[in-house]
């Protein structure tokens, strides 16, 4: 069932999976919006300019037929009057087909929105199985497709037949007008006609562009074994990221543990944090924190220490102010400075001892941070 379950398209796509689909041209479409689209602004413009429209084409007419005689045989006179024609006839209608022009290029952004894709306009030879072929034809989205052709044939004719019944009188009383009253009355009639035959196509469009929409985000739903294989190709396996990391981390603890021999003193809590510090003497600049740890670290901090011979001072407020407020590498904090410098001090006498003997040094006790800097003290605070 477990298997099952990971087969399933059952997830929604990913912005990745979208993103490569729209690289191919692959996008929500629905034919029934743009049509609809085109042929309301085709019949608004019927319906406001028809009569127009006729009166211009009507006066074409009349300007084409009208020649004499001897204009009749001048092939120069007919083909100057031709070209006029047609160039009245397109500004005419020029209107109208830079609104049709509109509306085409418009309609996409309704759903989908304009694409270009290179990668469409590839020969795809899988196109040219017949087996794909004869599958498209009886699939399921082919069967939707029939049923909705059928119904729109059905309500477009409907409504047709509904609006001329309703306009057959005034389409009866033409004969009774004339030419130019009736040629007026016929183009409002068929921008009236064309726009209540096209106004159908509103509710199949209504219906069509959630269908289109709901169909491409079934048609790229993914399996959740997709998803955590994207995921693994976008940002890398997860283990293997992990693997990484820890071998990281145990790299910079062997470096900061190599660090330690060089360290001038070795501040401890004295048992949950170490932190190891150098201060070279004569070059600007502050001591620096060159390796820290807790618990288990700290105790091997300690250890490197001793096998080096790298003095180690007790200190807890001091290494808990280290530990919380520097990372390896830092120079301590300036307001720490009088803390350490009295650690340092103890150092270096320590130091002096052993190569010329006097006076032992007195080891420093007690030595204080400056308020909020003790993690200890700020806890008790909060309490």
């Amino acid at each position: 069932m477990a298997e099952d379950s990971g087969l399933e398209r059952t997830e929604p796509a990913s912005p990745q999976r979208l993103e490569k689909a729209r690289e191919e041209g692959d996008v929500p479409r629905s034919r029934e919006l743009s049509t609809c689209a085109v042929l309301l602004a085709a019949g608004g413009v019927l319906y406001a300019q028809g009569d127009a429209f006729v009166d211009s084409l009507s006066k074409s007419l009349i300007k084409g037929v009208s020649l004499d005689r001897n204009a009749a045989f001048d092939m120069t006179f007919l083909l100057s009057r031709s070209v006029e024609t047609i160039q009245d006839v397109m500004l005419a209608f020029m209107p109208f087909a830079v609104l049709l022009l509109i509306a085409a290029a418009g309609s996409p952004l309704l759903i989908g929105g304009w694409l270009f894709s290179v990668k469409a306009l590839e020969p795809k030879f899988s196109r040219l199985d017949p087996m794909a072929g004869m599958g498209n034809i009886i699939s399921s989205r082919a069967g939707v497709e029939l049923v909705k052709a059928i119904l729109k044939t059905i309500l477009i004719g409907s409504i047709a037949w509904v609006v001329v019944m309703s306009q057959k009188d005034a389409i009866f009383g033409l004969v009774h007008e004339s030419i130019p009253q009736a040629s007026s009355h016929l183009g409002h009639l068929l921008g009236l006609c064309f726009l209540f035959v096209v106004s159908g196509l509103v509710i199949i469009a209504a219906i069509d562009a959630p269908y289109q929409m709901w169909a491409y985000a079934e048609k790229l739903k993914m399996t959740h074994q997709e998803l955590v294989q994207e995921s693994k190709e976008a940002n890398g396996n997860p283990q293997i990221k992990a693997k990484i990391r820890a071998q990281q981390r145990e790299m910079a603890r062997r470096r900061m543990m190599s660090e330690i021999p060089t360290a001038d003193v070795v501040v401890t809590n004295p048992t949950h944090y170490s932190v190891a510090l150098r201060y070279a003497d004569g070059i600007a600049g502050a001591p620096r924190v060159v390796a820290k740890g807790s618990d288990a670290v700290a105790a091997r901090i300690r250890e490197i220490a001793q096998e080096h011979q790298v003095p180690i001072l007790e200190a807890p407020p001091l290494a808990r102010a280290l530990f919380k407020h520097t990372e390896l590498g830092d120079e301590i904090p300036e307001v720490l400075y009088a803390a350490v410098a009295e650690i340092l001090a103890y150092v270096f006498q320590l130091k002096t001892y052993k190569k010329v003997g006097g006076h032992f040094p007195v080891k420093p006790e007690n030595i204080t941070v400056p308020a909020g800097l003790d993690p200890l003290n700020m806890q008790e605070g909060h309490m």
